[in-house]
């Protein structure tokens, strides 16, 4: 196996992990929130913070060290346009992302304390829930367009 078709399916399977951990955890997540049942919130979103760490955060590393790997093996210049809005778009995702770590975390931590003394959840928890869904949105439509700009290498501007 040739070094480029190596790094085209790790590639190509990294980018599963990512965007299908991603929907998965975020359709568990939203629909565990919509359930208000905070058992259900508390394991949630615990194994949501776990998929990203294990799961997510590796993929998020790969994407771009094999993308732009064979780009250059390929001999795309890095000034090729789709070449560089899906990197502007990967980055864009990166800083929704970014943030969505952080509310996850705090999320957890909120939802296990509630859980295990029997309260209710704060009202700063259904802000951050609020804010990882307003977040999760433009993120994962950026990353659809990423898989189009891979896939069709359009022209877009010259």
């Amino acid at each position: 196996m040739s070094l480029y078709v190596f790094l085209k399916w790790v590639h190509i399977l990294s980018s599963v992990v990512l965007v299908g951990t991603g929907f998965g955890t975020a359709f568990f997540f939203f629909y565990a929130n919509r359930s208000g049942v905070v058992a259900a919130q508390a394991v949630v979103s615990r194994l949501v913070v776990r998929a990203d760490t294990w799961f997510t955060s590796p993929a998020v590393v790969i994407q771009p060290i094999t993308g732009l790997w064979m780009a250059y093996l390929v001999g795309y210049p890095w000034t090729t346009p789709w070449l560089i809005a899906a990197v502007a778009l990967y980055l864009f995702t990166g800083a929704c992302w970014t943030p969505v770590v952080a509310l996850q975390l705090r999320m957890a931590r909120m939802a296990k304390v509630a859980h295990e003394t029997g309260e209710p959840l704060p009202a700063l928890y259904w802000q951050y829930a609020r804010r990882w869904e307003a977040l999760g949105y433009p993120a994962f439509i950026a990353m659809l367009a990423v898989f189009y700009l891979m896939v069709a290498k359009p022209a877009l501007w010259a």
